[in-house]
């Protein structure tokens, strides 16, 4: 490729990213200003004078509670790795064995790609770049979501375990203790480990708010903004884990009907994603030599055509992606 050529691929390259970059981080503002106006619209209305009741002074106290759990979320959505290590359930595995990892698994890779598909120049090194930073910390992204997801969908029945053990006069910390026991997985290791921190000597709020931040969800921040309140005004804990329990299963059924109606516009997405793809492998079987004069003669045509439809599938994943 000609210098000029390799200039003006690289400004495309910028402003795609750049465009991306604003579109995700307006949304994100937006929804976060929405919330917090929703939250603290009651405790702002009157300001600092116009608390004139204990309700006033406990509705402020609540939304600047939960500001700390949205600046808490922010923090967290930064995605270092040893916070994604975290948050994978990886705690004792350091940044610096995930990159050594990450390097053989590039290495490897780019030698298949350079020796087998053939791909040299510039294509060679932007396929190196994304297979040493793009996809070990996309795979890493992939474990946490799936870590989150088995710990919301027991999330509720732990709740509901708690609340009706502390109607029983359990003790919390033997309430925490048995649903450890009881559950497994992602929920069974953080619960034991809020148990254990007990132990030790943390307080109660400390320790679900380290769940928060290892498993940064808004029911897990709910939670742990609830049990801090309930440390400090001596509220039924009981009732606040039954109403936090019905609240999570109330945004459950919205979030899997929110899933099915834009079922269709995700398949959408996929068939436009995935058709250059399946027309390019039909030609390979159909008309071998006809396709591949375009892996040989026109490399910098797919690298084109790759940049433009990873910006095109972003795009619409940003379009179909729906916050509950």
């Amino acid at each position: 490729m000609a210098p000029i050529q390799i200039f003006l691929l690289v400004i495309v390259i910028v402003l795609g990213v750049g465009m991306m970059y604003v579109m995700i981080t307006g949304k994100e503002r937006t929804r976060r200003s929405r919330s917090l106006s929703v939250i603290s619209g009651q405790a702002k209305s009157g300001g600092v004078g116009g608390l004139k009741n204990d309700r006033d002074k406990k509705r402020a106290d609540l939304a600047k509670k939960l500001k700390g759990a949205d600046s808490l979320e922010k923090k967290e959505k930064k995605g270092t790795i040893k916070d994604l290590l975290m948050q994978a359930g990886m705690p004792h595995t350091s940044p610096v064995k995930f990159w050594i990892l990450a390097f053989i698994f590039g290495t490897i890779t780019t030698l298949l790609s350079k020796y087998i598909w053939g791909f040299s120049g510039l294509g060679l090194v932007l396929v190196a770049t994304t297979l040493y930073l793009g996809v070990p910390r996309a795979i890493l992204k992939r474990m946490v979501k799936k870590r989150q997801k088995i710990f919301l969908k027991e999330f509720p029945d732990v709740l509901e375990s708690m609340m009706r053990l502390l109607k029983a006069g359990m003790p919390i910390g033997e309430a925490i203790a048995m649903v450890a026991r009881e559950f497994e997985g992602p929920i069974a290791e953080e619960m034991q480990r809020v148990y254990d921190e007990q132990k030790v000597g943390i307080p109660l709020s400390e320790a679900v708010m380290g769940v928060a931040e290892r498993v940064p969800l808004t029911e897990v921040q709910m939670f742990a903004t609830g049990i801090a309140i309930q440390q400090q005004t001596g509220s039924s804990l009981s009732e606040i884990l039954q109403n936090l329990a019905s609240v999570i299963r109330a945004r459950f059924r919205l979030r899997r009907k929110v899933d099915a109606l834009s079922s269709e516009a995700k398949a959408s997405a996929s068939i436009i994603a995935s058709l250059p793809v399946l027309v390019a492998l039909g030609l390979y079987f159909a008309n071998r030599p006809y396709i591949m004069l375009l892996f040989t003669d026109g490399q910098h045509l797919i690298i084109g055509c790759l940049v433009w439809m990873s910006f095109g599938v972003l795009i619409m994943k940003q379009m179909i992606n729906f916050k509950v």
